[in-house]
C-alpha cells in the first residue's frame, strides 16, 4: 500500500462544500474545503458526492438521537473562485472526533500511473452543521442532473436516450 502523504489537514475549516460546473450530462463534480486564505479544490466524481452526502448522513443518525433539519442556503454553498483542483479523488472516508466534536472528511487522491507509490491526502474537519449542510446541498446537487429512465436506469439526455428495456425497438425514448 502507497504511503499516504497528507498535504492539507484543515483543522477546523471555515466553510466546506461540494459543486458542479457544466449542463446536465456534462458536470463537472468538485468538493471544497476553506480554512482562512487556504482554499483546497479537489475533482470528484458524482458518485462519490452522493455517497458522501449518504454517509454523513448515516453517521449523523448514528451521533445523534433523532434527526435534525437544517437550511441550506444555496449561495453559502456555492464554490469559492478560482476553482483549481489539487487531484482527483480516488477515495473518501470519514470519521469522528468525540475529542474536538468534529467529523473528519479524508479524500485519498487517485493513484497517478508515474507515481504509484505516492497517494497525496486531504483532511478537512467540520462541525456537526457544516456537515449537515454538506450533505444536504450534496444531495441536492447530484438531484439536479439528467432524469433517470424507470425502465433502463439510465440518465435520459434532453433529446431523449437509447432504452435496451424497450425490446430494442426504436431510437430514442422520449424525454418525459
Amino acid at each position: 500500500m502507497p504511503e499516504p502523504n497528507i498535504i492539507y489537514d484543515l483543522n477546523p475549516v471555515t466553510h466546506i462544500t461540494a459543486g458542479v460546473i457544466g449542463k446536465p450530462g456534462k458536470r463537472t463534480f468538485y468538493l471544497q474545503g476553506r480554512q482562512g486564505a487556504t482554499l483546497v479544490t479537489l475533482l470528484s466524481e458524482k458518485e462519490q458526492i452522493s455517497a458522501l452526502a449518504r454517509g454523513i448522513d448515516e453517521l449523523l443518525e448514528r451521533l445523534e438521537s433523532g434527526t435534525r433539519s437544517i437550511q441550506v442556503n444555496a449561495t453559502q454553498m456555492e464554490l469559492s473562485q478560482p476553482v483549481e483542483p489539487i487531484f482527483r479523488i480516488g477515495q473518501l472516508g470519514i470519521g469522528y472526533d468525540a475529542e474536538q466534536s468534529l467529523i473528519v472528511l479524508v479524500a485519498y487522491e487517485l493513484p497517478e500511473e508515474e507515481n504509484p507509490d505516492q497517494i497525496n491526502v486531504v483532511r478537512l474537519w467540520a462541525t456537526r452543521d457544516q456537515m449537515r449542510a454538506l450533505a444536504r446541498h450534496a444531495a441536492g446537487i447530484v438531484a439536479g442532473g439528467r432524469p433517470i429512465c424507470v425502465l433502463c436506469g439510465r440518465p435520459i439526455d434532453p433529446e431523449g436516450h437509447f432504452c435496451p428495456k424497450r425490446n430494442g425497438h426504436g431510437d430514442h425514448a422520449p424525454l418525459t
